[in-house]
């Protein structure tokens, strides 16, 4: 029988790494539906080399989680997202060679962002039609995509994908795109009109059609509510102790 102390070390080395699934929206053509994609870097060591897989790195021991994601995310893609909320902790003793726990977050762009032009190994795919991924990407981009159309139902997430203004109908659109079918735009427009997420403007947009109102967000309401770990106002029990 082993026995261990405080100061045995370790068995195996435990290595934690931050990745991101980020989700943006992109159209074949001018006025072709949407679609939800996403960027992928692709492995250029092994394990899994020559493989597409969601970006990321390691945690650096000084670095906090969320900054860490934003991070690893600017290096591999160039990318800074519109919203950053942290998805889930995979570990599974079997989904790498070493044992690594990813720390996942998943992010939006807003529609029509580009990668940089210097940018290496970096492709969008769509979420919908994924090759085989490194490691155990797939996945954790079907579960990614799960909470993002979960949350799109009692939310206002669909607005990270959105310009500044938009139309009733640009809104539809991406509710659409999120949850893979059509929606009847009278139901939609008097539920969203009704929502307080949206404070509509004296613009509008022109074209072949009729003009249509511009909208924009609520500022006062936050994309979706991350519970009290996000709220930075000290509790009643907090105020009494100091």
């Amino acid at each position: 029988m082993v026995i261990m102390t405080r100061t045995d070390p370790p068995r195996d080395v435990i290595r934690v790494a931050v990745s991101t699934v980020i989700f943006s929206l992109r159209r074949d053509r001018p006025g072709a539906p949407a679609s939800v994609v996403l960027p992928l870097v692709r492995r250029t060591r092994n394990p899994h080399e020559g493989l597409w897989a969601l970006p990321g790195g390691w945690l650096d021991a000084t670095e906090q989680l969320e900054t860490a994601a934003s991070r690893t995310l600017a290096e591999t893609t160039g990318l800074a997202p519109s919203y950053l909320e942290q998805l889930y902790a995979f570990g599974d003793v079997g989904r790498s060679s070493d044992r690594v726990v990813s720390i996942v977050y998943w992010a939006l762009l807003r529609e029509g962002a580009q990668l940089p032009e210097d940018a290496e190994n970096v492709a969008w795919f769509d979420a919908a039609h994924l090759p085989p991924l490194a490691f155990d990407h797939n996945h954790i981009v079907e579960y990614a995509l799960w909470r993002l159309r979960n949350k799109v139902g009692y939310s206002r997430i669909a607005h990270g994908l959105l310009p500044d203004l938009f139309t009733l109908a640009d809104l539809r659109e991406v509710y659409e795109a999120i949850l893979d079918r059509d929606l009847d735009p009278a139901n939609f427009r008097r539920q969203v009109e009704n929502s307080g997420t949206l404070i509509p403007t004296d613009r509008f947009r022109t074209g072949s059609h009729r003009p249509a109102r511009l909208y924009r967000y609520n500022q006062d309401v936050e994309l979706a509510e991350r519970g009290p770990l996000r709220d930075p106002s000290p509790t009643r029990h907090q105020k009494a102790a100091s």
